[in-house]
């Protein structure tokens, strides 16, 4: 077996908390990484987040006895501060958690809807040929703050007062930003400066927060006491809805005060296929989780393993497979009341046995319509596990960095421009209406496995990143069932993403080799850059306790205790 690459202890800043526990998840073989942090074991509960306050506070959740749902909601809020160019209370948020208590796996939705007065003659009338990416008129209600409310009102422990309160304390003293969230803070000054809340409340002397730099927002710490006082209605319909409501008309957007209180999470069935003796599971529609399990069902029949790992052809057969679901994610999915062809069809075993058809082992496709049956992304992604087995796989995101890039003076958060992902193409599952959820890229994921007492719950992981989180969902989820990595390094391993036509991003550690072999397949590389690879957190439940991971190309950590 080939010697393990040497620990680069600079870079980890997950924590091992449980030393003893030193028994490998996998037997693993040796692979380039993108970094040298160690799998997090722990004996009692875990979580991983994109930004180390926030692991902390929801840390200390579970030290206080609180669950993972607690901690989660803790986390997401302390986030909103920390990290608030990709997510916060203007956003949306999808979960999926194991309920240690009801021994199932439950889904929520809690994505806003476009407003009432969104309609597609508003937008063509001013000929435009698609909703504009910025400003007031993508942003859609924001339903991240109702799917808090629901986990913690239905499995938490603690009021939402409490959850909110690390946030709070935070905010009002501040804290030194960390060095990548610095960075993507400063691409976008720009933008930042055309708001009048945004510059106020983001921007520093007209300028990003540098690494280590002090930073305050106090009006996102009394939004949040405003929160803990009064309930969420004071949003979904009260005084801080209207005030959010009537700047929004005022710079040319489209939600009313009746569109937050129309407003819901939902609770969901997820949707899942059987891979390798494990059942993955993603959300259903208006996200793009069925892309994902359709990237695997395709890929089921071949032996990858025998393709060897970051192979020139393993890469193929998964970049062909990712334009096959792609295009059928395009044609048919969308907000599910809207869709003509479900999801379950979309994974059937003929749907499936066309589309492998359609596989050319030789060549680069430049077009790939959808299946004959059937139709870039700023956000967190975080997981937590409790002492009683409880399980949380968790996303939240505002869409493109800082969302709209309007945030109404007072309020300290930014809200999403999540409208932009509707089309104005006439008869589609997307097509632009009034009240309608739009197409989704945020999509969290779970895999089960067969114990004595039937499906146990395995691993809770997501990969933040738009367009790459389905095909970063298959890239982490392989590295663990085919190639038998660790935890961890499943996470560090090197990725593709695929961009559109044969325009393909490989990491750098990613052979000269394997380049030149996908060259002559037809594919045009690029190079792609960590930013670009997306962010990945994991839980896994082992035999006795926990191993968690956390992705080196963003600021987080996971811990355990």
């Amino acid at each position: 077996m080939p010697t393990p690459r040497p620990r680069r202890w600079w870079t980890a800043t997950s924590i091992l908390v449980a030393s003893l526990m030193t028994t490998p998840v996998h037997a693993q073989e040796a692979a380039p990484s993108m970094a040298g942090r160690s799998t997090v074991y722990a004996p009692t509960g875990a979580i991983a987040t994109s930004q180390p306050l926030a692991t902390a506070a929801g840390l200390a959740v579970l030290q206080r006895g609180g669950n993972a749902f607690d901690a989660a909601v803790t986390a997401a809020a302390v986030l909103n501060l920390v990290e608030p160019h990709m997510t916060g209370m203007g956003g949306d948020l999808f979960a999926m958690l194991w309920s240690a208590r009801e021994r199932r796996l439950i889904g929520l939705n809690a994505s806003g809807r476009s407003g009432s007065r969104m309609t597609r003659e508003a937008l063509t009338g001013k000929r435009l040929d698609a909703v504009p990416l910025f400003g007031a008129a993508p942003i859609t209600v924001p339903g991240a703050l109702s799917g808090w409310v629901a986990l913690l009102d239905r499995y938490g422990t603690i009021p939402l007062a409490e959850a909110l309160a690390p946030s709070i304390r935070l905010a009002e003293s501040g804290f030194p930003v960390s060095p990548i969230i610095a960075a993507q803070w400063a691409a976008e000054v720009e933008r930042l400066r055309q708001d009048d809340g945004a510059r106020a409340t983001l921007l520093i002397d007209g300028r990003a927060p540098r690494a280590g730099e002090w930073f305050r927002n106090p009006d996102l710490a009394t939004t949040f006491r405003l929160l803990a006082d009064s309930g969420p209605g004071v949003f979904y319909g009260g005084t801080l809805g209207r005030k959010v409501v009537d700047r929004v008309a005022a710079l040319g957007g489209f939600l009313t005060l009746e569109d937050l209180a129309h407003h819901r999470a939902e609770w969901i069935a997820p949707i899942s296929v059987p891979f390798r003796g494990h059942t993955v599971w993603e959300l259903p529609p208006n996200g793009q989780g069925v892309a994902a399990l359709e990237m695997l069902r395709i890929l089921e029949a071949y032996d990858l393993r025998a393709m060897g790992h970051n192979s020139a052809t393993y890469l193929h057969y998964l970049i062909e497979a990712k334009k096959l679901a792609f295009a059928d994610l395009a044609r048919w999915v969308g907000d599910p009341d809207a869709m003509t062809v479900s999801a379950d069809r979309l994974l059937d075993d003929r749907f499936i046995q066309a589309r492998r058809a359609a596989l050319d082992p030789d060549r680069a496709a430049t077009r790939v319509e959808p299946g004959a049956a059937v139709t870039s992304s700023e956000t967190i992604y975080l997981a937590a596990a409790d002492a009683d087995g409880n399980m949380v796989s968790f996303i939240n995101s505002i869409y493109w960095e800082f969302g709209s890039g309007v945030v109404v003076p007072g309020t300290g958060f930014a809200l999403q421009n999540r409208g932009a992902g509707f089309t104005l193409q006439e008869g589609m599952p997307n097509t632009l209406a009034p009240r309608k959820r739009p197409f989704h890229t945020i999509i969290p994921a779970f895999v089960t496995k067969p114990g004595a007492n039937g499906e146990e719950p395995w691993l809770a992981f997501g990969v933040m990143g738009g367009s790459i989180q389905p095909q970063g969902h298959v890239q982490v989820l392989l590295n663990l069932l085919e190639f038998g990595m660790d935890l961890q390094d499943a996470i560090d391993a090197p990725r593709f993403r695929h961009f559109d036509g044969v325009r393909v991003g490989l990491e750098a550690p990613i052979a000269d080799s394997v380049r030149r072999a996908l060259a002559a397949l037809g594919h045009e590389l690029v190079a792609l850059p960590p930013g670009d690879a997306g962010g990945a957190q994991a839980i896994m439940r082992l035999l006795r306790g926990w191993a968690a991971g956390s992705d080196p190309r963003k600021d987080g950590m996971a811990a355990g205790w």
